[in-house]
C-alpha cells in the first residue's frame, strides 16, 4: 500500500527518534526572498532598481544572479533564465524563509522525513542556507541570515515583504508541510464565487505569510499545460507592504516609475487595496496596504496585520 505524504512523513518521524527526544522548531521570523528567472536581466534591472526602488547587490548564493533589497534581510534573487528553459513558462526558482538557526531548522525538519539533499551552504555575506522540496516539488529555502547585514537606503515605496504567492494544486497537501511541520497560521482565503483560490498562512513567528495560489487541472504539481507565462507570472507573485496606497501610487507615477504592464488601484477581495506591477518576464510585484479598508469576502482575517 502506497502511503500519503503526510502519512509518510509521520511514519519517518515516529521511526527517527521518540517523543521527548524530537528536535524543536526554530523561529521562522519573516518571509527572506522569492527567486525568479528572467530573459532579460537588463530590463529587470530597470524594474526593480529603477522603478521600484531596490538596492541591487551581488549574489552570494549565485554569481549569475543579483540580489534587489528592500530592507537588509529582504530581497528578490533575480537569475538568467538558463538557455535550456527558454520555451519554459516558469519564472520563479525558490522561495526563502528566515529563521534564526539553519542547523536547528535542519534537524528539525530531518526529524519530520524532510531531507535537504545538498546541505548547509554558507554565502560571502556570512549567511547560511538549505533547500528541501514541498510536497508539490516547489523549492522551499530556509536562510539564517548574516549576524550584521549590511544597511539599506531607506526605499519610500516600501521596505517591507510581507507576503509571496505560488501555484498550488492540493492545498491539504501542502497543508501537511506548511502547517503540519512548519506551524503555519492560517490567516485568510476567498475567491470568485466563494471558492477557496487563494488562500493565505502565516509564519507561526511572524505576521509575513505565503499564499497558496490555487489551480485546477488534471496536473498534480507545476504550470498547468494550458496556463500562459503571464497567467503564472500573476499567480507566483510577491507583495511589497505599504501604509498609504494614494502615496505610493503618487510616488511612481510622478517618478515615471509604473511598469508598462500594471493594473490598479483597487480594492482587492481581502478587502485591501492593492497596485500591481509586473517584471518583464510577468512576475508580479503587488503593492498591498497593510489593513482592509472594507469588509473582506469569504473569511475573516484570522490573524494580525503588519503593521509596518
Amino acid at each position: 500500500m502506497k502511503l500519503s505524504y503526510a502519512a509518510a512523513l509521520s511514519l519517518t518521524a515516529m521511526l527517527a527518534l521518540p517523543a521527548a527526544a524530537a528536535p524543536v522548531r526554530p523561529p521562522l521570523t519573516s518571509v527572506s526572498h522569492l527567486a525568479i528567472y528572467t530573459a532579460d536581466m537588463a530590463a529587470t534591472d530597470q524594474f526593480f532598481a529603477q522603478d521600484l526602488g531596490a538596492a541591487k547587490r551581488d549574489d552570494p548564493e549565485d554569481a549569475k544572479g543579483v540580489r534587489y533589497y528592500f530592507n537588509p534581510i529582504q530581497f528578490v534573487e533575480v537569475l538568467p533564465l538558463p538557455a535550456k528553459d527558454t520555451a519554459s513558462k516558469n519564472r520563479m526558482d525558490h522561495m526563502a524563509y528566515n529563521t534564526t538557526d539553519v542547523k536547528a531548522m535542519k534537524r528539525y525538519l530531518a526529524a519530520h522525513g524532510i531531507k535537504a539533499p545538498g546541505g548547509i551552504h554558507k554565502g560571502s555575506d556570512g549567511s547560511q542556507w538549505f533547500d528541501v522540496s514541498d510536497p508539490e516539488g516547489n523549492i522551499v529555502q530556509f536562510v539564517q541570515p548574516p549576524k550584521d547585514p549590511q544597511p539599506v537606503a531607506d526605499n519610500p515605496l516600501s521596505d517591507h515583504i510581507i507576503h509571496f504567492g505560488f501555484i498550488v494544486h492540493n492545498p491539504d497537501l501542502e497543508n501537511t508541510f506548511y502547517r503540519g511541520v512548519l506551524g503555519f497560521r492560517p490567516y485568510w482565503w476567498g475567491g470568485k464565487d466563494g471558492k477557496a483560490q487563494w488562500i493565505s498562512a502565516q509564519l507561526p513567528d511572524s505576521t509575513d505569510w505565503m499564499e497558496y495560489m490555487v489551480v485546477s487541472g488534471p496536473e498534480k504539481e507545476g504550470i498547468p499545460a494550458d496556463m500562459t507565462q503571464a497567467t503564472a507570472g500573476v499567480l507566483d507573485h510577491f507583495a511589497l507592504g505599504v501604509a498609504n496606497m494614494e502615496k505610493t501610487v503618487t510616488l511612481l507615477t510622478a517618478g515615471d516609475r509604473v511598469s508598462e504592464k500594471n493594473d490598479g488601484p483597487k480594492i482587492g477581495l481581502d478587502g485591501k487595496w492593492q497596485f500591481n506591477m509586473y517584471a518583464p518576464d510577468g512576475t508580479r510585484a503587488e503593492f498591498m496596504e497593510f489593513h482592509a479598508v472594507t469588509k473582506p469576502c469569504c473569511s475573516p482575517f484570522t490573524a494580525s496585520d503588519p503593521e509596518k
